[in-house]
């Protein structure tokens, strides 16, 4: 079987065109009555679908990806599996960017609501956002109803992505609850300014139960084993004497004839 191209990585590239070559050779005028039409083009299909066919060979690449690593996947597959998951991935930024554009016109849409009387605890809290909010907005080109959709959309997503352990929903909802607090204490009544801001502080700490939920001021110590191994080996280095000489009158240096 040809191939288009040099193995690249040990591997060798496939062509379709491959399906084409294992056409039958035209018939010569001797070989009359000639076939039927398409019958050379079924009889490519039928010799691909043959043991060391085209085909074949690339149904057997495909049966053994769930059997082997990436980097021993055909490159065939692996250029249709990037070329899919990069198409998906730009279709779904597309109907995402088309969802948020919808949301955002919505929200700039919505009537401004009351700003409620203000009793109760959740008043208490809430007021003091929505007055902030629309003189905000009264210098803005958005509406108060927006601000404070979009206020109230931060801290469901921040409580809930932080519950999921989202690291990136927790720094919001710790932004959200400062946002709050600056708020309430800007907008309070003077003299109930503590009081407010305090019970705001506690509803929010309540519900960062829930959303900083396994968070750990701790420093987290991983005690690993070394990665080198360490034998301990006595090393002896003994010094041999010399092996004493044949001769009868061969002596040690260190002995010596007695003197009188």
């Amino acid at each position: 079987m040809t191939y288009n191209d040099k193995p690249v990585n040990g591997q060798d590239n496939p062509s379709f065109l491959d399906v084409l070559n294992q056409t039958p050779p035209p018939l010569d005028a001797k070989d009359w009555p000639r076939p039927k039409r398409f019958a050379g083009l079924r009889a490519a299909w039928k010799k691909s679908w043959e043991e060391d066919g085209f085909l074949y060979e690339r149904w057997e690449e495909v049966s053994q990806v769930r059997h082997v690593s990436w980097h021993e996947v055909a490159n065939w597959i692996k250029a249709a599996a990037l070329f899919g998951g990069l198409s998906l991935i730009v279709l779904m930024l597309d109907t995402a960017g088309d969802v948020a554009s919808a949301a955002l016109k919505g929200l700039s849409a919505a009537p401004a609501t009351s700003g409620g009387d203000g009793s109760g605890l959740w008043g208490t809290v809430d007021h003091p956002v929505r007055i902030f909010l629309a003189d905000q907005a009264a210098h803005l080109t958005v509406a108060p109803a927006a601000l404070y959709t979009f206020w109230q959309l931060t801290g469901l997503l921040g409580l809930v992505g932080g519950f999921l352990g989202n690291a990136g929903a927790r720094i919001a909802w710790v932004l959200f609850g400062v946002g709050t607090l600056a708020m309430i204490w800007s907008t309070a009544p003077v003299g109930g300014r503590a009081a407010a801001t305090g019970l705001a502080a506690l509803m929010w700490a309540l519900a960062s139960v829930f959303a900083l939920r396994g968070l750990s001021l701790r420093p987290i110590v991983h005690n690993h084993p070394p990665q080198y191994q360490f034998s301990p080996a006595l090393h002896i280095h003994a010094t041999l004497p010399a092996p004493a000489g044949d001769g009868f009158g061969d002596e040690p240096d260190n002995v010596h004839p007695l003197q009188r």
